[in-house]
């Protein structure tokens, strides 16, 4: 009976392919950055947890102690399931789950240091090229770069904002084109230090639409706000007894930065998505029959690549389009309306 049992346990289905395990484990966050699977050896680099805990104050260490989130360390644990799953959490006395605060160093965090390191690197120096060798023509990265940076002004700022007061908000357009183009770009390379999916995460988009949101809001003329309140030319009875125009104009104040957010958060995450399903298509077939996840993947495999050259072009579209509102939400602010000065 007992050889039963052990043949029985012998000839276990192994566990089947999850498509959605290995799409979400690409796109999301992580507190350490994986490289490659050989085998059942998970070769990743692991990186620093930062934590509070209202009970035991300051914890830090690195997340190999996590083991993969397979173990506990020092009383935390990476949740598996609930609320805070694939979150760092403190388990209690009692063995319930507490989430400590967090200021760990994750895998986009980590890939945010890189792009920014990236770009002072790339521009810094082309500006020290720029002091020193001003009628010299520009070479190597720097004539890769430059058409980018005159395109930005010429056909964004300039036209969007006016000719007279783009130049104040330039830096900021030229910062926020070339981090979101770079981690795009980043985000399609798939071996360390790229492949995080920075510009796919909504925290960092909303950060970067709040940016704009405030500047907008700080730039915005008298004009700009009277216009959202008591817009000439609207029929009075879409401000009067029920104020209509001015709640539809005050909401957008705060749509317009919503829209930036998610509109670069599911461009690029569903670019990411679509090029990994394309991708998993070999291993979904190959669970049927060998020869029809070989026969799949040249299918899959064309897809896939046509997807990547796609993705490049989304690369450079949506860190246009995010410049280009921010620029419009800028001109718009600063807007005077002379024509109904009375």
């Amino acid at each position: 009976m007992a050889s039963d049992e052990h043949a029985v346990s012998d000839t276990i289905s192994p566990k089947k392919f999850n498509t959605g395990d290995l799409i979400f484990d690409h796109i999301k966050d992580s507190y350490e950055w994986h490289i490659a699977t050989i085998g059942h050896t998970h070769i990743s680099v692991p990186l620093p947890v930062i934590l509070y805990s209202t009970q035991s104050g300051f914890h830090i260490f690195m997340s190999g102690k996590f083991h993969h989130g397979t173990e506990a360390y020092n009383g935390f644990k990476i949740a598996t399931e609930g609320k805070y799953q694939q979150k760092v959490v403190e388990v209690m006395g009692d063995g319930s789950e507490v989430k400590p605060w967090d200021f760990s160093i994750t895998k986009n965090v980590t890939s945010m240091f890189v792009s920014i390191t990236l770009i002072l690197v790339i521009f810094l120096s082309m500006a020290k090229r720029y002091r020193e060798n001003k009628d010299v023509a520009p070479k190597g990265i720097q004539s890769w770069l430059e058409p980018l940076v005159v395109y930005v002004r010429d056909d964004i700022a300039k036209p969007s904002i006016g000719k007279e007061k783009y130049e104040k908000y330039l830096p900021y357009l030229l910062t926020a084109f070339f981090f979101i183009f770079i981690n795009n770009l980043l985000g399609l390379v798939p071996f360390f230090p790229g492949g995080a999916n920075l510009t796919g995460n909504i925290a960092v988009t909303a950060v970067l639409a709040l940016f704009t949101f405030a500047i907008t809001s700080f730039s915005g003329s008298r004009d700009y706000w009277v216009h959202l309140v008591n817009a000439p030319g609207i029929p009075w009875w879409l401000k009067f007894p029920f104020p209509l125009m001015p709640i539809v104009e005050i909401l957008g104040i705060f749509l317009k930065p919503f829209v930036l957010a998610i509109r670069l958060f599911a461009n690029i995450t569903a670019g990411h998505i679509v090029a990994l399903a394309f991708y998993c298509l070999i291993f979904i077939f190959a669970e049927k029959s060998i020869f029809a996840g070989y026969g799949v993947s040249i299918v899959s495999i064309s897809f896939t690549v046509f997807m990547g050259l796609l993705e490049l072009l989304i690369a450079f579209i949506q860190a246009y389009v995010f410049t280009l509102l921010s620029a419009l939400y800028f001109g718009m602010a600063l807007e005077r309306h002379e024509a109904h000065k009375a």
